[in-house]
């Protein structure tokens, strides 16, 4: 008895055959004994349009200084949802372990969304992780303390980013690694 397995993840990046290349595909998956999910495949222009791969966007990309296209790769929309989701999570009402433990918990999360993110146009995600884990924390502190207003002033950007110990992504090195490190 064969049993079928599915290739679950893959990209194939043609130049003018995609349906050619789709049809050999599909015929050496078969002679593997694998089957493609054929509602999930689809056939696209990565020129003109996006599509998501493993928590990436990739194609098209708007450089914001001077407005040029490029193609290019950054976090998908789902995959920023799914970070600020897992921190909402995180900071819950009733928690009263101590902050440091909190901290180190966040900052786990975040680093390790950050290493696998850490390939292409990072920045515009990792400023909108940064204001939503700010806004959170900001808001889990001043139900903590007690605070009457929103918590900006006591627990200000640079008093959560800095003295509290948050990581903020925007901070994290945005340069190739040192070779010492690859």
């Amino acid at each position: 008895m064969v049993k079928l397995r599915r290739a679950t993840h893959l990209v194939i990046l043609s130049r003018g055959h995609a349906h050619t290349a789709l049809e050999w595909t599909r015929g050496v998956m078969t002679k593997l004994g694998l089957t493609i999910n054929e509602t999930k495949t689809s056939v696209r222009d990565a020129r003109r349009e996006r599509f998501d791969f493993l928590g990436y966007a990739f194609g098209p990309h708007h450089f914001r200084k001077d407005g040029h296209w490029y193609l290019g790769a950054s976090p998908s929309r789902k995959s920023i949802q799914k970070i600020k989701d897992k921190v909402g999570s995180m900071l819950r009402r009733g928690d009263n372990r101590p902050l440091d433990e909190i901290v180190l918990d966040l900052n786990r999360v975040l680093r390790g969304w950050s290493n696998y993110f850490s390939l292409g146009t990072r920045v515009p995600a990792y400023r909108a992780v940064d204001n939503h884990v700010y806004d959170r924390m900001r808001n889990f502190l001043a139900r903590r303390h007690k605070v009457g207003t929103r918590g900006s002033r006591r627990f200000s950007r640079s008093v959560m980013f800095g003295e509290i110990g948050v990581l903020q992504m925007a901070r994290v090195y945005y340069g190739s690694r040192p070779t010492a490190l690859q």
